[in-house]
């Protein structure tokens, strides 16, 4: 007797999927999830220190930022028909509905900040190569845990072609505002003991 082996077939979701299930109550609205190449992808809780580091980041780019982008914390990107991450500060190009009439995409954002306390390999294997394949041109990557900030640079299909690492003493200057040096130690604030 043989055994016929069927394929397993994975469903993806679209974002239209994704959008009807919280409309439907499938998806509540305090579940921390994302869309990710098609798939439901459930976020780790928000400690206290990612939860600090992403605050010290928007009061700092609301402060250097005043009128020349959107400063947009922990909401979604749409990137294409499979995707919806929700990053933790980007800065959109400003718009007279601030969003309201579509979520931002690839073309919209002038930087993307991912704050890492414990997920720093999921950021670099999974969300920075999505990001650079949908063409996001610069991500910054505030890893608390290493006390450092990875910038990533040049999207292409393979993923970022430039990776630079920066240490507390360093500045970073986002390719969309040439005229701003962000300091590495505002970024990462204190030093862990």
């Amino acid at each position: 007797m043989t055994t016929q082996t069927i394929p397993v077939v994975r469903r993806r979701f679209t974002s239209e999927d994704y959008h009807r299930m919280a409309q439907a109550g499938i998806l509540g609205e305090d579940d921390r999830v994302e869309l990710i190449e098609g798939e439901i992808v459930e976020m780790a809780p928000i400690g206290s220190r990612h939860q600090g580091g992403v605050n010290r980041l928007t009061a700092l780019f609301f402060r250097v930022m005043a009128d020349r982008a959107i400063v947009s914390v922990q909401g979604p990107i749409r990137l294409g028909e499979y995707g919806e991450p929700q990053p933790d500060v980007v800065l959109l190009r400003p718009r007279p509905d601030y969003y309201a009439g579509a979520h931002p995409t690839p073309e919209d954002v002038l930087l993307l900040v991912e704050v890492s306390d414990s997920s720093g390999d999921y950021d670099r294997q999974v969300k920075a190569p999505l990001y650079a394949r949908h063409g996001i041109l610069e991500c910054w990557l505030v890893d608390l845990e290493a006390d450092l900030v990875e910038v990533y640079r040049q999207p292409s299909p393979e993923g970022y072609q430039e990776v630079i690492q920066a240490a507390r003493g360093q500045r970073l200057t986002p390719q969309a505002f040439p005229g701003l040096a962000v300091r590495v130690e505002e970024m990462l604030g204190q030093r862990p003991r």
